[in-house]
């Protein structure tokens, strides 16, 4: 069975001392791995290139990590996308089980850590009732069937890009994602995630503020128009791969 080639975006900002316990881990068989450097005043870049010579580096346009995500997404050229976070925080090693749930059919899959398998160790009480309000709001509203809500270890097929039309900047970007894929049709599934604490530094996170975008992100896309996803010749093409 042949892989269709993967895309991994790494948005960063000031990374240099955890990227060694992230591109070491992401398997050789990626297609590219895609480094979003939002400006970063430390070695992000060196260290980067050090690491994982053929690793493309992109500088962000705009601010936030939505806009990092974006710019990444703009420069992908694989057949399947995978955005991971280069804080230590989520494991590359889960890649091979995301790119799996799309071999299967899947349209995209989200990594999930409170399902059988997942877990986390870096959020505090107010974080996981805040997650807990949005997840379940989005399942009132939308009838997503999620666990877990604002967690931004996804992949999905490059070319359910167009009916996202994402316009995000900060980290609502996941929920604006998880709502309209739900929204637009496309065939969601959730696998299990560790997320570890990070390693060095601090997070940009915001609990408030940034939780505040996410409520207002679930609101507006309640209203939102959304184009239904029209499935394409990817069946095809993964019967293909899978050498059938």
């Amino acid at each position: 069975m042949n892989l269709p080639t993967v895309s991994v975006i790494v948005p960063t900002k000031n990374e240099a001392a955890n990227l060694p316990h992230v591109l070491p881990l992401i398997p050789a068989w990626v297609h590219e791995v895609i480094l979003v450097d939002g400006h970063s005043t430390d070695d992000t870049i060196a260290t980067a290139q050090a690491l994982l010579p053929s690793i493309r580096i992109v500088q962000q346009e705009g601010r936030g990590k939505g806009a990092a995500l974006r710019t990444g997404f703009a420069a992908a050229t694989g057949q399947v996308i995978v955005m991971i976070d280069a804080d230590g925080s989520m494991d590359p090693r889960e890649i091979p089980a995301f790119v799996g749930m799309l071999m299967s059919g899947w349209d995209f899959v989200k990594g999930s850590r409170f399902m059988a398998g997942g877990g986390t160790s870096d959020m505090t009480p107010l974080r996981y009732v805040g997650n807990l309000f949005f997840t379940v709001s989005v399942k009132v509203m939308f009838g997503a069937n999620y666990t877990d809500l604002c967690y931004g270890y996804n992949a999905f097929w490059a070319d359910v890009l167009p009916v996202l039309e994402l316009d995000g900047d900060g980290f609502e970007i996941e929920t604006m994602m998880n709502t309209r894929a739900v929204r637009a049709g496309l065939r969601v599934v959730e696998v299990p995630s560790y997320e570890a604490d990070r390693i060095h530094g601090t997070s940009n996170l915001r609990t408030f503020p940034d939780g505040w975008r996410v409520l207002k992100t679930i609101l507006r896309e309640a209203v939102r128009p959304q184009v239904r996803y029209e499935p394409n010749q990817r069946l095809t093409q993964i019967s293909m791969l899978k050498g059938e």
